[in-house]
């Protein structure tokens, strides 16, 4: 479940959008001070979790990995160094209800599993999908679905996209050897066995041909990571969410706080999000996203994951 690209390319891709988004359009705070950025008390619950034997990489702090890529998930500010996005206020916001300090520290995405093993980080934040393998060797609380969103002409007639029968006959960008082809082939199969119109898919080198073919009407819907698009069609204005599935398809798939396997760091940190949830912090910090459709009712401690394909 990795989306992150070029780093820096991304953030100044971010910075471009939302020069160029029309008035209408939801703007996004990249500034280095993040005013709007949500802050909560410490937990008693989930703090009196955290075990006493517990070595934090830094006495008193939460050390927490994050791989910065593809906004709204995180993001470079406007300094061109400090960390924003929802993974990033999430980290805030588990780092204060445990009643610590939090050092964020961007790594490359290839880096976080020996730093998390080796202990130079106590958790990673940053978009990691729940898969069998993983949890052989690290320990999720989950905050996040993994969806995928099919987003349609901000005007066009489509309304909602939810299941096979519903792409039949449509021409939907895709990227090519990724896990949202994987689905929409097999839909179509599903498909053209049950006598329906067969599925064509549309192949794109850039985000701003896809968007070309889809506003000009030579396609009619784009299939991808939910929470790119949604800050894509936050910024622009210029398509809509009509439908998601989940990235684990027929199995569903969730993003997870990562901590190091029985460390005893994922219990206080489910209790953590659970009481987010329960108090609207949770939903609010997603909101201010635009990721509200990825929300959990429930964090759960290394629930089922991904097997591998």
């Amino acid at each position: 479940m990795k989306i992150f690209g070029s780093t820096r390319t991304l953030a100044a891709a971010a910075l471009t959008l939302l020069v160029s988004a029309p008035l209408h359009a939801q703007q996004f705070d990249l500034s280095p001070e993040q005013p709007g950025r949500l802050h909560t008390q410490k937990d008693p619950k989930a703090a009196s979790a955290l075990s006493a034997d517990y070595k934090f990489a830094h006495a008193g702090v939460l050390t927490v990995a994050v791989a910065v890529g593809a906004p709204p998930i995180t993001a470079y500010a406007t300094d061109a160094k400090t960390v924003v996005g929802f993974d990033p206020d999430l980290a805030v916001l588990v780092a204060e209800s445990l009643g610590l300090k939090l050092d964020l520290v961007s790594v490359a995405w290839a880096d976080w599993p020996l730093g998390l093993t080796s202990g130079k980080y106590d958790a990673v934040i940053s978009n990691v999908g729940v898969t069998e393998q993983r949890k052989q060797k690290f320990d999720f609380s989950t905050y996040r679905q993994g969806l995928h969103g099919f987003y349609v002409k901000k005007d066009g007639p489509i309304t909602s996209i939810k299941e096979p029968k519903d792409v039949a006959g449509l021409k939907i960008i895709v990227s090519s050897g990724t896990i949202q082809e994987r689905i929409l082939l097999e839909w179509d199969k599903q498909n053209r066995a049950s006598g329906l119109k067969p599925l064509e898919l549309q192949y794109y080198d850039d985000d701003a041909a896809a968007d070309l073919a889809l506003q000009s009407g030579r396609a009619d819907a784009n299939f991808g990571p939910n929470a790119v698009q949604a800050w894509q069609a936050a910024t622009l204005g210029r398509k809509r969410l009509v439908g998601t599935v989940n990235a684990g398809w027929p199995l569903t798939a969730e993003v997870g706080v990562t901590t190091r396997k029985g460390s005893g760091l994922a219990e206080p940190i489910r209790i953590a999000i659970n009481d987010l949830i329960a108090s609207g912090q949770y939903q609010a910090a997603l909101a201010r996203w635009n990721l509200s459709a990825e929300g959990l009712s429930e964090s759960k401690v290394n629930p089922p994951g991904l097997p591998a394909y």
